[in-house]
This record gives C-alpha cells, structure tokens and sequence, in this order.
C-alpha cells in the first residue's frame, strides 16, 4: 500500500469518528439536561472530550505523515504523541468535574432525575456506535501502526462500558423509586457518574504514561531490542552488534545500530551485508528507519 493510500485511510477512519462523536455528543446533552440525570451528563461531557479527542486525531494523523523536512529531519510522527497527552490532560479535568458533581449530589437530601425510555435509548445507542467505531478505529490502528488512532479506539471501548454502567444506575435509580425500602438506590445515578469518573482516570492514566514514554524516546516493549540484537548477531560476516538505539515517530520508527565485520571486507561486500541487516530489521520492526555503522574487527597482535 502507498503512503498516500495508507494516510487516507487514515484520515477518514479519524474523520469517521468526529462524526460519530459530534452526533452522540448532542443527544446525550439534550437527553442529560431533559432528564437532569449526572449519568448521562458526566456521558455527555465524556463524549464532548472525546470528539475533540477525535478531532485532534483527525489533524494529527494527518501531519504526522506529512514528509520530513530541513527544519524536522525525523519527520512529523510526535505530533500524535503530543495530541494524546493532550487528551490525556482533558479527560482528567473532565474528571475532576464529574467527582465533584457527584459528591455534591450524594451529600444533597434529595436530588430529582427524570428517568424515561430516551435515557435508555441514548445510552444504548451509544453503545452500539462506541462498539462499531472502536473496532474500526483499532483495526486502522495496527494496520499501520498509528498510536494516535489507537488512542482512539482505546477512547471508545472504554465509553462502552462507562455507557453500561450509566444504565444500571438509572436501573437502581427506578429500583429506589418504586420500592421505599430502597430509596437509596436512587442515589445510584450519582454513584455511576463516579465509575464513569474513575474509569476515564484509569484510561487516560495509561494513555498518558503511554505518550509520556513515546515523547522520551522509550524502546518498544515487545522484545525487538533484543530480537534485532540476536539475529543481527548470528548473520554471516557479523561479528558484533552493540549501541542499537531505537526512537519511534508516529507510525514509524528509526534504529540506529553499530556492528562489527572484518576489517579485510571490501567496501562493496560490507554495503551489500549492510542492506541485508536493514532488511532484517524491518522484517522485526516494520516502517523503520535503519542506520548501520559499521566497525573493522581489529584482531590483536601477538606480544
């Protein structure tokens, strides 16, 4: 696939969830103040936070594959680490908010939510859209490694179960109301804005480490480093592999790597192992950008 096949795809997987995002966003805000349920509004105010998620995804992926250039010569790909720590910041005010709120209205005497089918219509319809476009979004995702459509896709199938946790507390909330002896389940809708709380901290917790690592230059945790040192080292005419640094860059990444062959090679024969060790490499770490220094093996003279 091209670049320009594969940045289209994933613009318009990104631009799919504006979309998605700016229609469930509007009837959860219509249906939370209706209803005055804090569920459903702590859902809308996720949903908000997730649309300028997905917008700041949608301009991220695309300048991320903007080529590099004289003024950045490693390319454009930490813009999607930089939007998603930005995310991250957003969702734990957005966080912060909903505890508060929720805590008030448990300590209130008495707090009225209007519960009729539209609450539940809205949270299941959310539920239904969350799924589709999360599995969307991760299967872009890992076709062309994109942290920030990831981050996406991580978004939504949170929201799924954020979503199902809003419906058993309008559920308790009627529990409570038609049975006196459960009257304090009608607190139940604060007590789910709460979950909700915790569990967009939780996400964009891991969210943020996760940027956090990639904006410092953190090595891939799937044992590349050491698969690419191993096999480098078993090549033919390789007689050491050390100082292999590996950064990633939106989708990509570059490894730069020193290796050791016989000092008598010639310079054609060691270009010739070079391009093999860089294909190597991308057979381990695709969409990489492979340097190899390479050393003379210096054999000590006998005293």
């Amino acid at each position: 696939m091209s670049h320009q096949n594969a940045q289209q795809e994933k613009s318009s997987a990104a631009l799919s969830s504006v979309i998605a995002a700016i229609g469930l966003t509007t009837f959860k805000i219509i249906v939370g103040i209706l209803t005055n349920s804090l569920g459903i509004l702590a859902e809308a105010a996720h949903s908000l936070l997730d649309l300028m998620a997905a917008i700041m995804t949608f301009f991220a992926v695309r300048v991320a594959d903007t080529p590099a250039d004289k003024e950045h010569p490693f390319g454009h790909g930490k813009v999607e680490s930089i939007s998603a720590l930005f995310e991250t910041l957003l969702l734990l005010a957005t966080s912060g908010w909903i505890i508060y709120e929720a805590v008030h209205r448990l300590m209130a005497p008495e707090t009225h939510v209007e519960i009729s089918i539209w609450s539940f219509i809205v949270m299941g319809t959310s539920i239904v859209i969350d799924v589709s476009r999360s599995r969307m979004l991760l299967a872009a995702a890992k076709k062309h490694n994109s942290q920030a459509l990831e981050a996406d896709a991580l978004h939504f199938s949170t929201d799924v179960w954020s979503s199902s946790v809003v419906i058993l507390g309008l559920i308790l909330v009627l529990i409570g109301r038609y049975f006196p002896n459960l009257a304090f389940l009608e607190k139940g809708d604060a007590i789910a804005a709460l979950v909700v709380a915790v569990i967009v901290i939780f996400v964009s917790g891991e969210l943020g480490v996760r940027s956090i690592q990639a904006l410092l230059d953190a090595a891939p945790k799937n044992g590349e480093y050491d698969k690419i040192v191993q096999q480098v080292s078993r090549m033919k005419g390789v007689t050491d592999v050390h100082a292999v640094r590996i950064r990633s860059s939106g989708a990509g990444w570059f490894v730069d790597m020193h290796v050791t062959m016989d000092g008598n090679m010639t310079l054609t024969d060691s270009h010739k192992l070079t391009e093999k060790i860089e294909k190597r490499v991308l057979s381990i770490l695709p969409k990489s950008d492979v340097t190899v220094h390479v050393e003379p093996m210096i054999k000590k003279k006998r005293a």
